[in-house]
């Protein structure tokens, strides 16, 4: 299956502060601030909804299409994804500017002041799938990106009878109702956490049958308490897979993404989709960052069988490894 991942493509940088913000913020002199904070440490990750979702997909024995665009400082990023086996022909790099990053502080009471800067993303508006993918994808995933991007995708995915994923995520506080409605409309899969879940339907006015009525599927992500599909014929619960330490829930979601395409490109089902995504997840919050997490294929197997059955199914990612 070939699957062209558009979507934010951006550096983390984090940092850390060791005293408290709010002994700096005085309330009769905000409108005249003026604060600098001393950090103790600072890392940057490589993040973005859609290359992280793409990362785990291939490890995963995928080889899904990148689509999106960067700024002058991508080249090593670029290799780390190729080097994986994520397809990057379908990203453009903008050498005058730079690639989005989202910069975060926190602070010993774990408080946090963040910047985001748009970079070469404001550019993604200009960038159709016709033009970033050499023939017709099998499924396009629309993630969080410059707003006005992700609607036109969303009309070139109907206009070209593509099916796509809607994943507004973190986009749902910003587009409008309207625009929400319209990615709904058609969705193969519409996917939300649960905070997003009920703020989409506050924004449009759908209920849960609407969604049901107006989009193929229907995820949505519980953390801790698993995820839950809905299907035209069936519910599925997926539960979580508890990790052998939590580091960071940072990028988890769209580790679940990345695990969860891997079944439907594979056709294994809604149910053991939804399970190679819990486990994939439960990767990523055992480590910091969005893609600091690896692993063989066969070492993936091999835990996915300490917690769920899958009938030998999951034979085919060994063939793959070997």
């Amino acid at each position: 299956m070939r699957i062209a991942i558009t979507g934010s493509i951006a550096f983390d940088y984090i940092m850390t502060y060791p005293g408290r913000f709010k002994e700096m913020l005085l309330a009769e002199n905000l409108d005249s601030i003026s604060v600098s904070f001393l950090v103790d440490e600072m890392t940057r990750h490589r993040g973005g909804v859609a290359p992280n979702i793409a990362y785990t997909l291939a490890l995963l024995g995928e080889r899904p299409i990148l689509v999106g665009t960067a700024g002058m400082d991508f080249d090593v990023y670029k290799a780390a994804l190729e080097e994986v086996g994520v397809d990057t022909s379908g990203t453009r790099i903008y050498e005058d500017l730079y690639t989005a990053s989202f910069f975060v502080s926190t602070d010993s009471q774990q408080a946090q002041i963040a910047m985001f800067y748009t970079g070469a993303m404001a550019r993604s508006r200009d960038l159709s799938l016709a033009e970033a993918v050499e023939g017709t994808p099998d499924l396009v995933v629309i993630s969080p990106n410059d707003p006005v991007a992700m609607r036109n995708l969303i009309a070139e995915c109907k206009e070209r009878g593509i099916p796509y994923m809607y994943d507004p995520s973190q986009q749902v506080a910003r587009v409008t109702g309207e625009e929400l409605a319209e990615g709904v409309d058609g969705a193969y899969i519409l996917i939300t956490n649960e905070y997003e879940y009920k703020a989409l339907t506050r924004k449009t006015g759908f209920t849960h049958d609407d969604l049901m009525e107006r989009a193929g599927t229907v995820i949505v992500t519980r953390g801790e308490n698993g995820t839950d599909i809905y299907t035209d014929t069936d519910v599925y619960h997926i539960p979580a897979v508890a990790p052998s330490v939590l580091r960071d829930p940072t990028g988890v979601g769209d580790a679940f993404r990345g695990g969860l395409l891997k079944g439907l490109a594979a056709g294994w089902g809604w149910e053991l989709s939804g399970r190679v995504g819990a486990l994939a997840a439960t990767y990523a919050l055992e480590q910091v960052g969005t893609q600091n997490h690896a692993y063989t294929r066969r070492e993936f197997v091999e835990r996915f069988r300490q917690h769920f059955d899958d009938g030998g199914l999951l034979d085919s990612m060994l063939d793959e490894d070997e």
